[in-house]
């Protein structure tokens, strides 16, 4: 069977850890094209043929396809969809934005955060805040599919796929790009760093969040931030770990100051090794740790901080 991958491109360059696990995960399904879709693509085109399991590539560069608007996006993907029994992509923010509408044009089922592949047509996708997972067979013609890629391993590097030069679709015209702003840092991205310190209620203040930041920065990791953090405005909204948040599965994730509630656990449970500060030794982040110090982060980030420094 043949299987129509959305690659994950970002100001022309290719996502390659979101996009090669997404391949690992479609590889279950049959030959695996990807599409690299954008104003410029090209240079994510070549980056995806590399990846070992990739059949096929497919470039589309148009003006249209720029600055992460879903609708010419989608109208592109299901205009190729008659040669493809399943469409997938990682379950990124520009993906979940996206393959809703194609499934939409297709008049099929989306299928979202699958995290495993049963068969061509079972999956298996967490449910309540991960606390049940779902199996779910579905009888359409077309299977439209995100990938949450915390739980598979990216693919390596292979010889070189074909790539060919395709046009984009006709632009529906249902939105228009204003303008981006965007948030700059020197830090690991969250959902692919192999290091993640994240901070919770506990941490007190926006100001005390600064031993979070310096822990990170003196691991080279990414900063992540329960909900609750985020909603008493310690940390940005695209820090937030968590069901409502983003998903991710690093190394080694450092809880500082972090309950631990269902919600968040989603977002970190499959992290390999995690270790949680917290002064409360009944918190219930510490029945999913590791290695667990019960301590006040005031006195333990610091010294902790200094050591490794």
């Amino acid at each position: 069977m043949a299987v129509l991958l959305l690659a994950e491109v970002t100001d022309g360059a290719l996502a390659l850890d979101a996009t090669a696990k997404a391949v690992t995960a479609a590889q279950a399904l049959g030959d695996v094209t990807v599409l690299a879709a954008g104003a410029s693509a090209a240079a994510a085109g070549e980056a995806a043929a590399k990846i070992d399991g990739v059949t096929k590539v497919l470039v589309a560069e148009d003006a249209a396809l720029g600055h992460r608007l879903a609708e010419p996006t989608a109208a592109l993907i299901a205009s190729l969809a008659a040669d493809y029994e399943h469409i997938v992509a990682p379950a990124t923010t520009d993906a979940k934005n996206i393959l809703p509408r194609v499934a939409a044009l297709l008049d099929v089922m989306v299928l979202s955060d699958v995290t495993a592949v049963v068969s061509a047509d079972t999956f298996e996708r967490p449910i309540y805040a991960g606390n049940a997972i779902q199996t779910v067979q579905t009888s359409d013609a077309k299977k439209v599919i995100t990938f949450r890629t915390a739980g598979f391993e990216a693919a390596g590097e292979g010889s070189a796929a074909p790539v060919e030069s395709i046009s984009a679709a006709e632009n529906p015209g249902l939105s228009e790009w204003v303008e981006d702003k965007v948030a700059e840092s020197d830090r690991p991205e969250l959902t692919s760093a192999g290091i993640v310190v994240s901070g919770g209620r506990g941490v007190g203040s926006e100001e005390d969040f600064a031993l979070i930041e310096k822990l990170a920065d003196t691991l080279g990791a990414a900063v992540g931030a329960s909900r609750a953090a985020v909603d008493s405005g310690y940390a940005a909204n695209d820090l937030q770990v968590g069901q409502t948040g983003k998903v991710v599965a690093p190394e080694l994730y450092i809880a500082i100051g972090i309950s631990g509630a269902i919600q968040h656990l989603a977002g970190m449970k499959d992290s390999k090794i995690i270790v949680a500060i917290n002064k409360d030794e009944d918190a219930p982040i510490f029945q999913v740790a590791d290695y667990g110090l019960v301590a006040d982060l005031f006195e333990a980030v610091p010294e902790l901080t200094e050591k490794l420094g």
